[in-house]
């Protein structure tokens, strides 16, 4: 099991961050998770990276992670109890970017993947057309600052909640 099956991938904390967010409702924690789950998890469930060999269990289960993720996040956005506060963008590039070294580091010493740091998955993602390793990580990055411009965009002007 280890290093191999860790909680190390960003979705896999963004679950962690929307059950927070949901048990405790913290502004600082809902905003990482909302911009986690529908840059992140969504992109997820519209690229899956399942082996062909993968059990039933094992599918089902990705997307029922994926999808309570996305859900989640949008059961606080429509119910009115919380929204992306300003400078939450910001934020939320920090954490991901801190995340990243932390998970790059572990990456590098154990030879693991995580978070796709070190190579590319084997199936067509965002990342197939986002240049070879190791630029595609710093595309990433300007992808998911535009994605997370652009979540924000509704709520700009608007009085946080969460």
């Amino acid at each position: 099991m280890f290093p191999a099956q860790l909680p190390l991938q960003l979705c896999d904390t963004s679950l962690v961050l929307v059950i927070v967010a949901l048990l405790t409702p913290s502004p600082a924690i809902f905003d990482i998770a909302y911009y986690l789950a529908l840059a992140g998890a969504s992109m997820s469930l519209l690229t899956p990276n399942l082996a062909q060999d993968a059990p039933a269990f094992l599918c089902v289960q990705y997307f029922l992670d994926h999808g309570l993720i996305v859900a989640g996040v949008l059961y606080f956005v429509l119910s009115g109890q919380g929204w992306p506060r300003p400078g939450s963008v910001k934020r939320t590039m920090l954490f991901v970017n801190i995340f990243a070294l932390v998970v790059g580091t572990f990456d590098f010493i154990f030879k693991t993947n995580y978070m796709y740091l070190r190579a590319k998955p084997d199936n067509v993602s965002v990342l197939t057309y986002l240049g070879p390793w190791p630029w595609y990580i710093l595309t990433a990055e300007r992808v998911a600052l535009g994605l997370f411009v652009l979540l924000y965009l509704p709520f700009r002007g608007t009085a946080a909640k969460a």
